[in-house]
């Protein structure tokens, strides 16, 4: 099977190169601010399945950037649905939580209502509604909180400021899942594969387990790296930032579960594999 992945060096591209043959696209080969460019390359190689693993993920930048968020995170996808839906070849899509506005303590199923609070929440909506309207064979999968040894991400920001102090304030009341990105793109492959058999199809959520709050995370971080650093939890309203961050971005993932048999990993064991590969905590 014959895989496209747009995205080359985010954290779920670069876990799809080492899980499996695909041809990935840098921005280089297919920029995503160039929908019709993005397509053009659908065409050309004509893949068995395409992949997006890429989009405009600086949050609170895209507060001053939506329109170049929308376009990277809407347009882009949705002419890239366009080019799959006529060649009659199954889309993968990533989104976010954060198209739910993130009230109460229940987890977010895919047929929510959704109402994104940031600008970046706004673009990825536009986007799964793009990739809907398109009409062919497709699956978006929503995840949160994605994090791996390599590109920008939580985990290596508490490392990088382990090193220099020995306590932080971490938001204690926004929970959700911390998903490795190892196994996002695990979960992508087995799903490209169920849709080629004409398994599944439509929005699903994939979220690591259990539901953790930052500093919860935090705490897990520096015990499993042998860092001695004491985490205080402080209320989001404490740490302000120019995007609204959701309280609640659990994610409901028994319909992946049903229709392709996937289970929401132990965010722990994803953790302890990622500390190891940064050459942290025991080796």
């Amino acid at each position: 099977m014959s895989i496209l992945v747009f995205g080359k060096t985010g954290q779920v591209a670069t876990e799809l190169q080492r899980q499996a043959k695909v041809t990935a696209l840098g921005r280089n080969l297919a920029d995503l601010s160039d929908p019709a460019a993005c397509a053009a390359a659908i065409r050309a190689h004509a893949p068995a399945v395409v992949i997006n693993a890429a989009a405009y993920t600086a949050v609170d930048r895209a507060e001053q950037e939506e329109p170049l968020a929308h376009l990277v995170n809407a347009q882009a996808p949705s002419a890239m649905a366009q080019a799959c839906a006529y060649l009659g070849i199954p889309f993968l899509h990533i989104s976010t939580d954060y198209v739910f506005e993130g009230s109460g303590r229940a987890a977010w199923r895919p047929q929510d209502q959704t109402a994104p609070q940031n600008a970046y929440g706004r673009t990825k909506l536009a986007g799964e509604q793009a990739v809907r309207a398109a009409n062919g064979l497709h699956a978006i999968l929503r995840t949160s909180w994605v994090f791996s040894a390599h590109g920008a991400n939580f985990v290596k920001t508490m490392l990088r400021l382990s090193e220099s102090r020995d306590a932080l304030s971490v938001v204690g009341d926004q929970i959700g899942g911390p998903t490795p990105a190892a196994d996002i793109a695990a979960t992508l492959l087995t799903m490209a594969a169920g849709l080629q058999d004409g398994q599944g199809g439509g929005t699903y959520h994939y979220a690591g387990t259990p539901a953790a709050s930052w500093a919860d995370f935090a705490r897990e971080t520096f015990a499993l790296a042998g860092k001695v650093v004491t985490v205080t939890d402080i209320p989001t309203r404490d740490y302000p930032t120019p995007a609204a961050r959701p309280l609640n971005s659990r994610l409901d993932c028994a319909s992946l579960t049903a229709d392709f048999g996937i289970i929401p990993p132990d965010w722990h064991t994803g953790l302890a594999a990622v500390i190891k590969e940064l050459g942290h905590g025991d080796t």
